[in-house]
């Protein structure tokens, strides 16, 4: 348990650098602020100290391990865009934060953290245009090939030709989205921080290491699953 009213919020980010990204998303400062107890950051900012409580315990949550393979298609679909989407949106705004100050506080003495930024800033811009592709133009037609298959009915022929078009595109995109993180982990050498990095700068590492994590396992699931099944769907119908 954490005691609210004793421990600082620098202590509580020093033992686990996970917990930054909890005071980040309530507005309090962990790095240069962080030397006062949790409850007094709460009371400054007026926030409900047990919902930020809870926040705090659940960083470590191990994710189970789903039998991914067995799902019907829509619901793998509907699973991806709730999770993988979903945390992909809400990570990037934080993670460019971390990386702008990073660059600009110690890209002067660690030049590696200005390539850091560039690269991450690139990939986010690309994976905010290949969700929306998946939303819009993908997913909806591998849901209609289920609703037809359900039904009974021949597949029109969509105006991109073959489901194997589109992922043909998404999988181009994967690959330079995985080549882009393959360069981050290099450049942080595997997400290990500089030995007298500020709570930031271990935060961005720390994150940027969730976030390649995430990514991995969010293309296994189309790659590997998802599209497979989607191109032998449109064969079947």
């Amino acid at each position: 348990m954490i005691n609210m009213k004793e421990r600082t919020v620098a202590d509580v980010v020093t033992e686990n650098i996970k917990t930054a990204h909890v005071f980040k998303k309530y507005g309090i400062d962990f790095c240069c602020g962080g030397g006062i107890s949790i409850e007094k950051a709460c009371e400054k900012k007026n926030l409900d100290i047990q919902k930020l409580k809870e926040d705090l315990l659940k960083v470590n949550e191990v994710s189970k391990a789903y039998d991914y393979d067995s799902w019907s298609l829509d619901f793998l679909i509907d699973h991806i865009v709730n999770i993988h989407h979903t945390y992909v949106e809400a990570s990037i705004p934080l993670i460019l934060q971390y990386s702008n100050k990073v660059a600009k506080v110690h890209g002067h003495h660690y030049s590696e953290v200005i390539e850091i930024n560039k690269l991450f800033t690139d990939v986010a811009n690309e994976l905010a245009s290949h969700l929306k592709k998946e939303e819009i133009i993908l997913f909806p037609y591998i849901k209609k090939m289920l609703q037809l298959r359900k039904e009974g009915g021949y597949v029109i022929p969509p105006s991109f030709g073959s489901v194997n078009n589109p992922i043909a595109m998404m999988e181009a995109e994967h690959d330079t989205a995985g080549d882009i993180f393959k360069e981050i982990a290099r450049l942080t050498n595997n997400y290990t921080p500089p030995e007298n990095a500020c709570n930031t700068f271990r935060a961005l590492y720390a994150k940027l290491e969730e976030f390649e994590q995430d990514l991995h396992t969010h293309i296994h699931l189309e790659n590997n699953i998802l599209h497979k099944k989607a191109m032998l769907l449109e064969q079947e119908l």
